[in-house]
């Protein structure tokens, strides 16, 4: 036998022994959380068996890995891996199969979940078919194990099928979403800190799922000969630290929501777990960091196999356990307990959650509900704006502080929007909500574009020449994708962020941003992004594919500001309730009626909402003059350098003209 088949036998040995490690150690920990936690045992009422009662949990555990492998495979191929190219291909091929073992286990777990639900007898008789298919298209549960299981399928095919750079964009962002439904269900969805819970559960898996799929595509596509692997190590530790901090982060908030105290954390099974998955996190940071200082430089000498296998075998155990762990602790019973199935007062009925205190002047300062989505958003544009500033600065470049001024107060202010007084009381009055929509779609995007993000990490970030994608490369793909050149010509962007605020608070919008956690973050993000797109439409120094003139653009800012004061006007004489089964049901026994809430609500659209749009026209103006002034002095200056020239040839003409005048008239 060879050198190179012994190697390639080592190694294919190695990779069965990775895929072993993870699965042993998952299952050993779900058995043993489970005894731990009591996630096992059967119920008082409709024991639907040990089948279902250990099925459920290890259905899910194989739907976690499989889908960490779908999800981790897709986003490690488009950081990592060239189009094109054979690895890249295998990367995709272990993405579909991901998927589809991702599909039949949320249908298993789906189908187990109905079982448990409502123990029926098990047939094939069309009674049991029609409670079945009840379950799966009315009840929430049902719906959120039916779409998943869809979405599975739908990633499985075009995993398969698309094997190009946006195709897999668009595969890997379906493959995140798929995590979503399951989110707001289970315990997540059931706590009292609602909103928390899912955002945080949310998070923490799909940081996992890159964490731990992007580690197995390493494991599976090592020693393959169009791959690099040194470099392939060191972009997965980039995504690997991003995705530690977000896990780290989201099980911080989760476990809060959850436990409730540290009296709990340390006195009941599920505390037990949870400390349990600290100290697999701990470890795995250590290894992480601990493979990025010492693994990634001894990649390219003689023991670097036997280095690379060893870390990341280890590594693989231990996300192995807490893999296992944390499908046991969706089945452990929380100690903060879940919410009652009648809750007392209007606003838990709507809400979730206990009716605030009136928001007095102190309480703008201190009433807070944090969203932990946007917190992590924030986080990291602070993070990556300031390191990107700090490398132009290490290399002598020069970047202005105003514009790292403005991206910190815009992130600050989109913090204190999504989670502080704003977001605390925007589900009980209707101009607190106005408040809150104003800030979102005009007052921090003035900020954020002012911050130029886009021209510093093309500044800053660098170029790769292996024909891979790495930040810089995605960003220059964005700016210049035809769907961009749409979204950001002046008239297309003013017309999104016009319309879209009409459309939105006289259609049934406004309601599923009330009434859904999905609908709300949905609201967030679309508000966010059409005022960004319009303000940098006519101020931003970004680059973009057109924009209009200065006259034009006051002309359309004038457009708009027309527009929006109608608005506000439309709202504040609107004699009937909006979305009344919500603001006229809270029971508030506090503040102005509904009625009179609203019409706030409508003058803060017209008023206060028009502070921004006047910033926005004396930038504009400013802009105008500056451009005239230095198109002024570049005249000036290339007078000076050619002597007046052309000037004295335009005199000449005149003099010549003048001269074959007076010889015509004699």
């Amino acid at each position: 036998m060879s050198s190179r088949s012994e190697s390639t036998s080592r190694i294919s040995a190695y990779r069965v022994a990775g895929v072993i490690i993870l699965l042993i150690a998952a299952l050993a920990a779900l058995v043993l959380a489970l005894l731990v936690g009591g996630g096992a045992k059967p119920p008082l009422l409709q024991d639907p068996g040990p089948f279902v009662l250990w099925g459920t949990p290890i259905a899910k555990l194989v739907m976690n890995v499989s889908g960490a492998v779908m999800l981790g495979a897709l986003v490690l191929a488009l950081f990592g891996l060239r189009a094109g190219e054979r690895s890249f291909d295998a990367a995709l091929n272990i993405a579909s199969v991901g998927a589809a073992v991702f599909t039949v286990s949320a249908g298993l777990a789906g189908f187990l979940a109905f079982m448990a639900a409502f123990n029926p007898k098990l047939s094939i008789e069309r009674e049991f078919g029609t409670q079945l298919g009840r379950f799966l298209l009315e009840l929430p549960l049902g719906q959120s194990w039916l779409i998943t299981t869809i979405f599975g399928a739908i990633i499985t095919v075009l995993a398969f099928a698309w094997r190009s750079w946006t195709p897999t964009l668009i595969t890997a962002l379906l493959a995140a979403v798929s995590f979503l439904p399951l989110a707001t269900q289970g315990h997540a969805g059931d706590l009292a800190g609602h909103n928390m819970a899912v955002n945080s559960i949310l998070l923490h898996t799909i940081g996992a799922a890159v964490w731990l799929g992007g580690l197995l595509l390493l494991v599976l596509l090592r020693g393959r000969a169009d791959i690099d692997t040194p470099r392939l190590v060191a972009r997965y530790s980039s995504l690997a630290i991003a995705a530690f901090a977000v896990v780290a982060f989201s099980g911080v908030t989760r476990s809060i929501v959850a436990v409730g105290g540290w009296d709990a954390l340390w006195a009941t099974p599920y505390g037990w777990i949870v400390l349990a998955k600290v100290v697999l996190l701990g470890g795995m940071g250590l290894l992480g960091a601990w493979y990025r200082a010492r693994l990634i430089p001894r990649l390219a000498g003689q023991r670097a196999a036997g280095w690379f296998w060893l870390l990341v075998l280890c590594e693989v155990a231990l996300m192995g356990l807490a893999s296992g762990a944390a499908a046991a602790l969706a089945r452990t019973p929380p100690p903060t307990g879940e919410v009652a199935a009648f809750a007392q007062t209007p606003a838990q009925i709507l809400t979730g959650a206990t009716l605030p205190p009136e928001l007095t002047l102190e309480r703008w300062f201190t009433a807070w509900d944090f969203d932990v989505l946007w917190l992590v958003a924030a986080g990291f544009g602070l993070f990556l704006y300031l390191a990107g500033v700090r490398r132009l600065h290490l290399r002598g470049d020069r970047w202005p502080i105003h514009r790292t001024v403005f991206w910190v107060l815009g992130m600050l202010m989109l913090v204190w929007v999504t989670s502080g007084p704003l977001n605390a009381y925007q589900e009980y009055l209707f101009s607190i909500h106005m408040m809150g929509h104003m800030m979102l779609s005009m007052a921090i995007p003035l900020l954020l574009v002012s911050g130029a993000p886009i021209t510093l990490a093309l500044r800053a970030i660098h170029k790769r020449d292996d024909g891979t994608r790495g930040g810089r490369e995605w960003i220059m793909w964005a700016v210049h994708s035809p769907f961009s050149r749409v979204v950001t010509h002046p008239f297309v962007a003013a017309a999104i962020f016009i319309l879209s605020l009409w459309a939105f608070y006289f259609t049934d919008l406004v309601r599923w941003s009330m009434y859904e956690h999905l609908g709300h973050e949905w609201m967030v993000i679309h508000f966010l992004i059409s005022g960004y797109l319009f303000v940098m439409s006519l101020i931003g120094a970004d680059p973009v594919p057109y924009r209009l003139p200065y006259p034009g653009r006051l002309i359309t800012l004038i457009a708009v500001m027309a527009m929006h004061a109608f608005f506000g006007i439309a709202i504040m004489m609107q004699e009937g309730l909006m979305v009344a089964d919500w603001f006229g049901s809270m029971g508030r026994d506090w503040g102005v009626d509904p009625l009179q809430d609203q019409y706030v609500g409508g003058g803060i659209a017209w008023s206060i909402g028009e502070i921004p749009t006047l910033i926005l026209a004396i930038t504009v103006a400013i802009q105008w003059s500056r451009s005239d002034t230095k198109l002024q002095r570049r005249a000036d200056r290339h007078a000076d350098r050619t002597g007046d020239a052309e000037l004295e040839e335009y005199n000449a003409k005149l003099a010549a003209l003048a001269e074959r005048d007076q010889r015509g008239s004699r």
